[in-house]
């Protein structure tokens, strides 16, 4: 210290409080030799630092190179301060008040320090299954209100022992002050169940989970609540247990997650690079979809139809002694019956789960906060969230300064896929994954977060912003908030959504110049009353203006087209060919065969009438109809984008490569607008289909065709409109292929291309879009 000390006052902005930034801070100050004190208030923390000019430097450059694991700081803000306390040392003081402005960070996979100490003998928290600290364990998954402190939390009936709660004021120790702090002699337990309710343990802390370990081995299928819901698992090597639990749970197509020890079990059924184990060793510990190995196999009925497995790495202490008795994987996948939301609670996960589950390993910590497990694959170089939910909400996603002048804003998103998006200032914060708001459990659950969002962030919006789409729940339910509220509603075009969200994730500001934005996906109501989905858009935040679609075909039988793939195709051949040429020239094909045990009079009636038809230029619609010529999901999709996934794991790796070109389009401009058509792909692919061609490599023309479609197409366009930027987003970019197909083919021609990273380019990423739009309006 000099005899002239100086001192500064230093404000940190972002996630910074409930992450042990603190204790760290005081760490750093004793370290450099200050006085002072530390506080968090409504806008973050704030530290008085007294010393040399240089101590203070050092604390502040070793505060942002060195932050805690959980905390994300945005800004560092620093003044002279004249005149201060008579700090006699550096201390943490109380918090001290007005309106709460700083987040809630998501839950954490379990820390290497925590992990450490649950398989130590000596350690007093050994095989303690809901150990944590201040950098790892549940956040949101447990909280009630703020500010976020245990007696807002599901923790609150816990009361700390005098070891834990000796931890939990140390300022030295990374337990001061984790809300969730615990112990055997204190906090949560854990126990194992049968059907009938009854106990198989004596209560000893291991001695569950060893059982379920043991049940798992014998083919049974277990029931596990863990920190955002409860899960179904089974061994994943046994295809009796597997096929049962299909069975059971009625899931009957689409892929089970799994879970694996480490990144060493999971190579033995999977590649993984490098990029890839780093995201499954992650504090957020996603199901990352990644390529099947040659090496081991696992049971088939996992991923019937593709040539990915989805796996994540234990993420709770439960999860870690579960594995770490186990020698092969587990699928793990949400409890509940197909298309419901997941269960969290102990009775609803023996009631909803009865007819599924033989055992139940269950605790008496509550779920306050349902949590979908995220996913996310590594596409283009890049790590891309297809669902974004368990250690990523509900952390804020920055905008340009810019969107800090706008009023407070609520976006309700789409019907598929749900999120809704709170945006504050120049802050989006963002939902977990709520699903599909067709069920009504699932709109029950809707409304029930959205009131606790608002609660927890103290969100008054003024506006109030939906989708085109007027049947959506979300769209009736933001109306009826702005009529009960008086408040502002815009409506937001579903592509220009799309296309938004994404140059909102990758920091565009308001007054950048526009973009070509291509969208494909399923559907989405346009502008004009009619259904959208392979869509090429000059787009700003406020407006947009379409340049060109795909062909508009008819959705045969309307909503059943997306459940039945086959009435695509039979669309496409009746808008490309005249259908009484057809049968004679192609008879002996099997789709054709197939086509002609339908009610093929009835259907061109509609078609000609315009009954149940209605015109979609839906690029997924396309995929369904390809798929299903080729024998893929013929009859039925049982989940969204089943075809298209499956159809994509037909191709050999490299097989694009070895084709010189795939299947042709026409393009031609009507009223103005480009339009692509596909009578040149459709008489190729009945040719192959006659020639014998296997399906994948049809699969691949497909492929290489729609990339060469698409990328001539926005090279053409940016051009004609003079744009350098292509963002590509919407539910079909999800197509790894297709992706990376046309993002390298517009690179090699100059532009700019952009996709979702943060935010997924399925519907989950609509309501930030929609967010973005109507706050760009505003001004």
């Amino acid at each position: 210290m000099t005899d002239k000390p100086y001192a500064e006052r230093i404000r940190i902005r972002g996630l910074v409080q409930g992450v042990g930034f603190r204790p760290t801070v005081w760490n750093l100050a004793h370290r450099c030799g200050l006085h002072g004190a530390v506080w968090n208030d409504a806008e973050g923390v704030l530290i008085d630092a007294i010393g040399s000019r240089e101590a203070i430097d050092q604390l502040v450059e070793l505060i942002e190179k060195h932050p805690p694991p959980l905390a994300t700081i945005d800004a560092v803000e620093r003044q002279p301060l004249v005149d201060w306390p008579d700090y006699r040392d550096f201390e943490i003081i109380a918090s001290r008040g007005g309106e709460i402005l700083t987040g809630i960070v998501p839950d954490a996979a379990t820390c290497d320090a925590c992990l450490q100490d649950i398989f130590d003998p000596d350690n007093r928290r050994f095989h303690y299954p809901f150990t944590n600290c201040t950098h790892c364990g549940p956040r949101l998954s447990i909280v009630r209100a703020i500010p976020y402190d245990r007696a807002t939390t599901s923790m609150a009936p816990f009361r700390q022992c005098a070891d834990c709660l000796s931890e939990y004021r140390n300022p030295a120790d990374r337990r001061f002050h984790a809300q969730p702090n615990a112990c055997a002699a204190c906090g949560p337990r854990v126990w194992l169940e049968d059907a009938a309710g009854e106990r198989l343990d004596n209560g000893a802390d291991a001695e569950p989970i060893e059982l379920a370990a043991r049940l798992l081995m014998s083919g049974a299928i277990l029931a596990i609540k863990g920190i955002g819901g409860v899960h179904l698992a089974c061994d994943a090597g046994n295809e009796t247990a597997v096929a049962t639990l299909r069975s059971r749970k009625r899931r009957y197509h689409k892929a089970f997650a799994l879970m694996a020890t480490d990144p060493a079990m999971v190579r033995r059924y999977a590649r993984l690079n490098d990029q890839e184990a780093l995201l499954l060793k992650s504090i957020a510990a996603p199901i990352v979809i990644l390529q099947q190995g040659n090496d081991e196999a696992l049971a088939p009925a996992i991923a019937p139809g593709q040539r990915s497995l989805g796996f994540m790495l234990p993420y709770t202490p439960l999860h870690h002694l579960l594995m770490a008795r186990l020698s092969r994987p587990i699928v793990l996948t949400s409890g509940n019956m197909s298309d419901e939301p997941q269960v969290i609670s102990n009775n609803a996960a023996h009631e909803r789960l009865s007819a599924i589950a033989d055992y139940w390993l269950l605790h008496d910590r509550e779920i306050v906060n349902r949590l979908d497990d995220s996913v996310a694959r590594v596409m283009d170089g890049d790590v891309r969230l297809l669902r974004r939910a368990r250690g990523y909400a509900p952390a804020p996603i920055a905008l340009p300064a810019a969107f800090k002048r706008t009023p407070q804003i609520l976006a309700l998103g789409g019907e598929l896929k749900n999120t809704f998006c709170l945006l504050k200032g120049n802050q989006a914060i963002l939902s977990q994954h709520m699903g599909d708001l067709e069920n009504g459990a699932t709109i029950k659950e809707y409304h029930r977060s959205l009131a606790l969002y608002r609660q927890l962030f103290r969100h008054e919006p003024t506006v109030v912003v939906v989708d085109y789409h007027p049947n959506y729940l979300s769209t009736q339910y933001g109306q009826q908030l702005a009529t009960e509220g008086g408040l502002h509603l815009e409506t937001v075009q579903h592509h220009h959504a799309h296309i938004a969200g994404c140059m909102a994730e990758h920091g565009m500001g308001l007054e950048q110049a526009e973009v070509l934005g291509v969208a494909l996906d399923g559907l989405g109501m346009g502008e004009d009353g009619s259904l959208w989905g392979g869509e090429f858009l000059k787009v700003s935040y406020r407006e947009f203006q379409r340049l060109g679609h795909f062909k508009p075909t008819a959705m045969l039988g309307g909503a059943k087209a997306m459940h039945e793939p086959w009435r695509n195709t039979l669309a496409y051949l009746l808008s490309e060919f005249d259908w009484d040429d057809l049968p004679g020239e192609y008879a002996e094909l099997e789709i054709m065969q197939f086509l002609n045990g339908k009610p093929i009079a009835t259907l061109r009636q509609m078609l000609e009438r315009g009954v149940n038809s209605p015109l979609a230029s839906s690029c997924g619609r396309l995929f369904d109809a390809v798929a299903a010529a080729i024998g893929v999901c013929r009859e039925q999709a049982s989940h969204e984008g089943q075809a298209a996934i499956e159809m994509e794991a037909l191709i050999e790796p490299g097989e694009l490569d070895r084709l010189e070109a795939g299947y042709g389009f026409q393009s031609e401009t009507i009223a103005g607008q480009r339009v692509l058509s596909w009578q040149p792909l459709w008489q190729a692919l009945l040719g192959d289909l006659q020639q014998g061609v296997v399906p994948g490599v049809i699969a691949a023309r497909f492929h290489k065709g729609m990339i060469a479609a698409v990328t001539e197409t926005a090279r053409l366009l940016c051009q004609q409109q003079g744009l350098e930027t292509v963002v590509l987003s919407g539910g079909v970019f999800q197509n790894r292929i297709l992706l990376e197909g046309v993002s390298g083919g517009l690179r090699e021609q100059g532009l700019m291309v952009l996709s979702p990273r943060i935010v997924p380019a399925n519907d989950g990423g609509l309501s930030l879009g929609q967010a973005v739009v109507a706050a760009a309006r505003q001004f």
